[in-house]
């Protein structure tokens, strides 16, 4: 493509949107949150692989060309010259495809301390106490236990981020991959955009902290989840008492690896 690409994934409630509305400032990026062309990446995987008879007559080259082609598709309208940031979830469990498709792509993931991600979803249900969310299937007969019990399985939608973020960050192709602390960005933005910038070696925009409003939803409210990307237009960082039972916060506290530099063997940035 004519246009430099990077991923924004990582885990859920830990600022991707955030990052995604404060990029969309710079006329010069691209940025939109739950892209669609991961669905569309694992559906052409699919397709072009030994699950289907006809996979016999492709090549690893002529996967990889549609593959890219998929992506050009999606984004041929966007202005050459701009830099897109595509985002989801997705993208940590697919850093050696992106890798051999777009060698200069950096994969930026977003992360949070997860007791605080928890919270921050159980929260969110809460505030939408008369709807049910297809975060949990739409099922009302639940409490917070099992609630986050859902969340952190493998194939729950903190499980799954988690479980891809841990695949990225320890995997051979950790050199492509660049952490960004929602504490670091909700107390030091300006600090942390800076220090984003130079390393995917963009020129410096200068961002308004205190107009970032961004929500989308229509997106949310199909979800049966509204305020799930709603962003407030101030940046800043909010001290609060968690929600949580202090046994379920307990329980996730060691999950937050990214904080122990010692286990840090791929030497990944972690802003």
């Amino acid at each position: 493509m004519n246009r430099r690409i990077h991923f924004i994934s990582g885990l859920p409630r830990a600022g991707s949107t955030l990052l995604t509305a404060l990029l969309r400032q710079n006329p010069r990026f691209c940025a939109g949150i739950s892209s669609p062309m991961a669905g569309i990446y694992v559906a052409l995987q699919e397709a072009v692989s030994a699950k289907g008879e006809s996979s016999v007559f492709l090549d690893d080259p002529a996967r990889e060309r549609i593959l890219k082609a998929a992506f050009r598709s999606l984004y041929e309208t966007v202005e050459e010259g701009r830099t897109i940031f595509d985002s989801h979830r997705l993208w940590c469990a697919k850093l050696s495809g992106l890798k051999r498709l777009f060698p200069e792509a950096r994969i930026v993931a977003c992360v949070r301390h997860v007791p605080w991600v928890m919270d921050s979803f159980e929260r969110l249900i809460r505030s939408n106490p008369f709807q049910l969310s297809g975060i949990f299937s739409y099922d009302g007969a639940n409490t917070v236990y099992g609630r986050l019990e859902g969340l952190a399985k493998e194939s729950g939608t903190v499980g799954f981020a988690w479980n891809a973020l841990k695949e990225a960050y320890y995997g051979e192709d950790a050199d492509r991959l660049m952490v960004v602390r929602y504490e670091s960005l909700t107390a030091k933005p300006r600090e942390t955009l800076r220090r984003l910038y130079e390393l995917l070696g963009e020129p410096w925009f200068e961002h308004d902290l205190e107009n970032v409003a961004f929500d989308a939803e229509e997106f949310d409210r199909r979800l049966g989840t509204p305020g799930l990307h709603r962003v407030r237009a101030k940046v800043a960082r909010e001290e609060r008492q968690t929600v949580l039972p202090p046994d379920l916060f307990r329980k996730y506290e060691g999950d937050s690896f990214w904080e122990n530099a010692a286990a840090n063997l791929r030497k990944v940035i972690v802003i």
